[in-house]
């Protein structure tokens, strides 16, 4: 009986240490501003212009990493050592073409040394600050410079004068292979959700959906899957049948899964023009 006792008392133990180990790595979505899609008709002198870049969010507390969906993220000791407890807001990045490296480096329970050697830190914004936007630009440089470590990098806010200006910035960072820009009105507060005065600009637009089935491949996918039945979050239905390497239509994203789509306009029924696929979505449901 008493074997019995202590063997019951063990597991529950190991129970009560299992649930504290996922307690600690995950913990509710930080309330982060969220973008909006620019459409153009504002005021943008008052706007502050940055690359968008491609990576994954990352959201330091004063103490500990999470990526936007509230899970902890497992950096190394050496990649935060000496970071402050001023809460930021920023991109977890590994270059032009690197998201597939971040994410997955992001995301793993235990990545190496190396892999987090390829990652920066592009810190964009400070969620705890009280002041306007325009005031956190250059407190946001001064903390970074404090940290003075070469993966941690102030992202360059900039100004443009007008709509064509802005234009010619976006076929900058398109030309040397980047994503887009981001638009941050400099007079907002730091708000959490969307409608922040937060805009994104690409040469093309995107949207996410869920998969709800996986279509056969034929001719010369015969064997693969041709292509991915969809839903957006509105409920609307589609085929996504281009974007995917040999790869990806061998080992397709599971049914269930979140992916991130791009498209140019809509149909007169409400459904994207031209659907291609990007990459799948491993944080989830919508949000940036």
């Amino acid at each position: 009986m008493p074997y019995r006792a202590a063997r019951v008392a063990r597991r529950l133990w190991l129970l009560c240490a299992l649930l504290f180990t996922v307690a600690l790595a995950s913990a509710a979505p930080p309330a982060l501003e969220l973008v909006d899609v620019y459409r153009g008709g504002v005021d943008l002198s008052q706007y502050w212009v940055s690359e968008k870049y491609d990576g994954v969010r990352g959201w330091w507390d004063g103490r500990q990493l999470w990526t936007r969906g509230g899970q902890r993220i497992q950096a190394p000791d050496w990649f935060t050592w000496g970071w402050p407890e001023t809460p930021m807001d920023g991109e977890l990045w590994a270059g032009r073409g690197g998201f597939e490296h971040a994410s997955k480096t992001v995301r793993a329970e235990r990545s190496t040394d190396a892999a987090w050697r390829r990652m920066r830190y592009l810190v964009f914004d400070l969620p705890a600050s009280t002041s306007t936007f325009d005031e956190r630009v250059p407190a946001l440089r001064k903390l970074v410079a404090r940290i003075d470590q070469p993966w941690v990098v102030a992202v360059r806010q900039f100004k443009v004068s007008d709509e064509a200006e802005l234009q010619a910035a976006l076929r900058d960072v398109i030309s040397r292979k980047g994503e887009g820009l981001v638009l941050h009105r400099g007079d907002t507060f730091y708000r959490a959700g969307r409608g922040a005065g937060l805009f994104k600009l690409k040469p093309f637009e995107d949207a996410e959906a869920r998969v709800i089935a996986i279509q056969p491949g034929r001719g010369q996918f015969a064997g693969m899957m041709g292509a991915l039945r969809v839903r957006t979050p509105e409920g609307r239905e589609f085929a996504i049948g281009s974007g995917f390497s040999h790869a990806q239509r061998r080992a397709p994203p599971a049914v269930g899964a979140w992916i991130t789509y791009r498209f140019r306009g809509q149909t007169s029924t409400g459904l994207p023009r031209f659907a291609v696929f990007l990459r799948e979505r491993p944080e989830g449901p919508p949000g940036e």
